[in-house]
């Protein structure tokens, strides 16, 4: 589909920021809402103290108390990226504060489902712990803890996901999105949120002398930050400036070598050197290998890739990872290639209007692959995606990915409201979702959540906007401001990498791989040019006499056998003139 290119107005960089940075940066600062040098200071100090999330207190006793008398205790974990993170954290820094009992399980997908449902419950049972942990998942589990309580163990919930009209009875529900929570960051992941209760259990056991020689040594849980940072990315969690805080920490850590061995190894098969690490390589190359294990098989591979200390161990774990991520990219190819199918025998373009809110199911789809599917139409289509797969005993399972203007799991629960029982089952935040539905109610469902949209979204909405941050100077395109860019994040959701747009003098164009376009182009009225990728665009459409292109694009570092230059990587790119 076309794309706008709209400019961001910045409103003028702030004058305390004058002076201090480059004014390409200054300007993309402003553009983001900074106004003063604090809020760009990433120093630990400026974390928000864990003293204000409510229970973290109770839970630091509770954990505290499990430590001491050598009690059992159980993580729970997630299938996802954030979920994995979270456990393996769990799992370092309660071995880290003295924890001799601690283990981990993790649901499979296919076989359990999302969360502490009773059918997981009975699983953990058979460890008999004294305690469960929830990571990232937990806020929904009503039944889930009802089934615990009835076996007499404990369960403290860390989570970050929207709660539902029930709290589970846990002992401790440790969320800043509970309804009575006053911590200021909203946005944290779930590893996020496990990462301070650590900080208050070093506090609560620093506090009953639990520390000293001989004994257990007061552990520095900076050295936990390189998993708070992926998780973090991975989960697309909006960076205010405290998750800013916990993200370029735990890459410093990585740039530093100070990472631990998984996160290393996945570096490696990634091809990423440890000392250019940046938020998008985490996001782009370590998450959906870790993932992928999730999505196709179980979680527990990535889980122990991130537990790993050996190296050699890591690297055998990461390249396992890596297959499967092979494996999920050809899979999501062909669901892909299916739903693009669907969607042309919907006459887009050709007469019938497409739903605003889209839903997509195949009967052969598979269930792990659905939410990356779901994001990869909505890129396309702009706008809200929901792609179902087969579950068990005739129920959907669904993904759904948002675009901005709409908060994804507040249409579902307005959907709900309007049509009780039409969904069995959803959970999420604003721009991610899931879902279950019985397949009878699949049509229903369709034409309740395209009315729904179209409560929130209008037709402007739907245009595939690329916010840009202006044009640049020839002067500009240099390696030195590619450099300055790359290190003024971290960038990430609801703080963008820089964007600009121009129109350049397309000097030559070739097409590689099939798939991806590499231009050569000259702004006007200079006399150099510069190296552009266009991933996973074509130019088939294109006039066979092309001679300026408008394009939108990231200055980007290239880093070729030993050499940098800087590069343009292509948001969007069209003939003009």
């Amino acid at each position: 589909m076309p794309r706008a290119i709209q400019r961001r107005s910045s409103g003028g960089a702030p004058p305390d920021l004058d002076g201090g940075f480059h004014p390409v940066l200054a300007r993309v600062y402003a553009a983001r809402g900074v106004r003063t040098p604090e809020e760009l200071d990433y120093a630990l100090a400026r974390l928000h103290p864990f003293t204000s999330l409510t229970d973290i207190d109770y839970a630091a006793e509770l954990l505290g108390a499990r430590i001491r008398d050598g009690g059992r205790i159980l993580v729970i974990g997630d299938f996802d990226a954030d979920g994995a993170t979270s456990c393996a954290l769990a799992v370092r820094g309660l071995r880290l504060l003295g924890a001799r009992e601690v283990s981990y399980l993790v649901p499979n997908r296919f076989e359990f489902g999302y969360g502490l449902t009773p059918e997981i419950v009975a699983v953990a049972a058979e460890r008999s712990p004294d305690l469960l942990v929830t990571v990232d998942n937990g806020i929904s589990s009503v039944a889930g803890v009802e089934a615990a309580a009835r076996l007499g163990i404990d369960v403290v919930i860390t989570d970050h996901h929207l709660p539902g009209p029930e709290l589970p009875a846990a002992r401790a529900i440790v969320n800043p999105n509970r309804p009575d929570d006053p911590f200021p960051s909203k946005h944290i992941a779930g590893v996020g949120v496990m990462f301070y209760l650590l900080m208050a259990l070093r506090a609560h056991l620093r506090s009953a002398q639990w520390f000293g020689p001989g004994t257990v040594a007061e552990p520095n849980l900076a050295q936990l930050l390189d998993l708070v940072a992926l998780g973090t990315v991975a989960d697309l969690v909006t960076l205010d400036h405290n998750n800013r805080i916990l993200v370029a920490q735990g890459l410093a850590r990585i740039r530093a070598g100070q990472c631990g061995a998984g996160i290393a190894a996945l570096l490696g098969v990634a091809r990423r050197e440890l000392d250019r690490v940046c938020a998008s390589d985490l996001a782009f190359a370590v998450a959906p290998r870790l993932n992928a294990a999730g999505r196709l098989t179980d979680m527990s591979c990535g889980i122990e890739c991130l537990l790993a200390e050996d190296a050699a161990a890591a690297r055998q774990l990461a390249r396992q990872l890596d297959s499967l991520n092979v494996e999920r990219r050809s899979i999501e190819g062909q669901m892909h290639q299916q739903a693009l199918e669907y969607v042309e025998a919907l006459h887009f373009g050709g007469g019938s209007e497409l739903p605003f809110g889209l839903c997509l199911f195949d009967a052969g789809w598979h269930q792990g692959v659905i939410g990356i599917l779901a994001s990869r139409v909505k890129e396309q289509l702009h706008r809200p995606v929901i792609a179902f797969a087969p579950g068990p005993d005739g129920i959907l399972k669904g993904s759904a990915r948002s675009v901005p203007g709409l908060h994804i799991r507040d249409a579902l629960q307005a959907v709900a409201a309007r049509q009780p029982g039409l969904i069995a089952k959803f959970g999420g935040h604003a721009m991610a979702a899931g879902l279950t539905l019985t397949q009878s109610s699949y049509e229903p469902f369709c034409e309740a959540f395209d009315a729904e949209v179209r409560r929130h979204l209008g037709p402007d909405d739907l245009k595939g906007v690329i916010a840009s941050d202006g044009p640049l100077e020839p002067g500009d395109l240099s390696l030195e401001l590619a450099e300055t860019l790359r290190s003024g994040g971290p960038w990430g959701q609801g703080f963008p990498e820089p964007v600009f747009d121009g129109e350049f003098e397309l000097v030559s164009r070739r097409l590689i791989n099939d798939r991806h376009l590499k231009l050569k182009l000259r702004p006007p009225g200079s006399e150099s040019s510069l190296e552009a990728l266009a991933f996973g665009q074509r130019m088939d459409h294109w006039p066979a006499d092309v001679g300026r292109v408008k394009a939108a694009y990231r200055l980007d570092v290239n880093f070729y056998r030993g050499n940098k230059s800087a590069q343009l990587t292509l948001e969007h790119v069209e003939p003009c003139g």
